[in-house]
């Protein structure tokens, strides 16, 4: 399966990290979706950022081990529309400046906002929830 995705999550105390070469960012507490794609495997993807032991190699990587994974959903397609996705956010929400975007000229891929607001989003695009097992 090949597709778009995005990971809802929740940061439970302001955090500053260290983000690969983006540097050092302070991360507020709250709600943040990230916006992805996958076009050669969505679903190993997804259950690659929902494994706590793993090598840091995307952004999203360093933010995770911080956070609990809220939901996540999903669309097939075989175009990366994941920069038309972020633009939805970018118009309603705070992008994280830089965050998942070192290969296209988005603002961010990573947004913070109200959790009502980012469900509002979500729901009005009309992707497949992917169904998150409980960590023990």
């Amino acid at each position: 399966m090949k597709g778009t995705y995005l990971l809802v999550m929740e940061l439970q105390n302001e955090t500053s990290l260290q983000v690969g070469k983006l540097g050092s960012i302070d991360f507020k507490k709250g709600s943040y979706v990230y916006v992805g794609s996958a076009l050669n495997g969505l679903e190993q993807r997804i259950q690659r950022h929902l494994r706590r032991q793993k090598k840091s190699h995307w952004h999203i990587d360093y933010f995770l081990p911080y956070t609990e994974i809220i939901d996540i959903f999903y669309q097939e397609g075989t175009r990366k529309e994941e920069c038309k996705i972020a633009e939805v956010f970018e118009n309603n929400v705070t992008s994280i400046p830089g965050f998942g975007c070192s290969d296209c000229s988005c603002a961010g891929h990573l947004f913070y906002g109200p959790s009502g607001e980012i469900n509002t989003l979500i729901n009005s695009m009309g992707m497949n929830s992917y169904f998150v097992e409980p960590n023990p």
